[in-house]
């Protein structure tokens, strides 16, 4: 049996905030902070090693991360991608979210936030928020830099990573930890669970509550719970 444990980050200054977040870089709130190291000792106290982390370009799941591990007492090797960043919320991105629902409705709020192939309006490249304008992500092409993204979207530079670089370390044996974001799980979620899109549109990752799932040598699902 196969184990994988999958945490989102802790709650960061703008979730505190109401604020669409995406690729935008910010880091975490206090309480995000602490749901960090209680998801770290609740790890330690059930046992839990990893020999190989995977986590994204933004600080809010790498601080995450870290402070799992230190709890832990572990210095895991980590890999880093852009794969496992947030999905991208276009020009949603820094708003509130309560003024995004009173301009647009409760409809098409849900649509862009929780629709499987609904993506917010897009951005263009002469905008501050565009990701071609920050170093971290110089050695994307333009087909991988998004100007908006939908779940699906997401789910589509996800999967590649998923099969190619953190299925072949589980069946070697590794025990593995993936911090990422809401919607980069959500689309992990789809591709392990084969949800439909209608399904995945309801499910929800709470901040900072780790996420376990058991495989047999086929990685077919033999359990799945959260961590309490």
């Amino acid at each position: 049996m196969y184990k994988l444990v999958i945490i989102r980050h802790g709650e960061s200054e703008w979730n505190s905030k109401n604020i669409f977040t995406g690729w935008t870089d910010v880091g975490l709130s206090e309480k995000g902070i602490a749901e960090a190291k209680e998801a770290g000792k609740k790890l330690k106290d059930n046992d839990f090693s990893f020999d190989l982390a995977f986590t994204s370009f933004l600080s809010r799941a790498k601080e995450t991360l870290d402070i799992v591990l230190g709890e832990l007492g572990e210095e895991t090797p980590i890999n880093h991608s852009w794969r496992l960043n947030e999905r991208h919320y276009g020009a949603l991105q820094g708003m509130n979210k309560d003024e995004i629902k009173e301009k647009y409705g409760e409809e098409q709020f849900v649509r862009w936030r929780r629709g499987y192939a609904d993506c917010p309006p897009a951005i263009t490249k002469e905008d501050s928020r565009y990701p071609g304008n920050d170093e971290l992500y110089k050695d994307l092409t333009e087909e991988e830099l998004p100007l908006t993204e939908s779940l699906e979207k997401t789910e589509i530079r996800v999967a590649p990573y998923w099969k190619n670089e953190i299925i072949p370390n589980i069946l070697e044996g590794k025990k593995v930890i993936i911090s990422a974001h809401g919607n980069s799980i959500r689309a992990l979620i789809r591709i392990i669970d084969n949800l439909t899109p209608e399904e995945i549109e309801k499910t929800e990752v709470p901040t900072g509550k780790p996420l376990i799932y058991e495989f047999d040598e086929d990685m077919d699902v033999l359990n799945k719970y959260y961590l309490d």
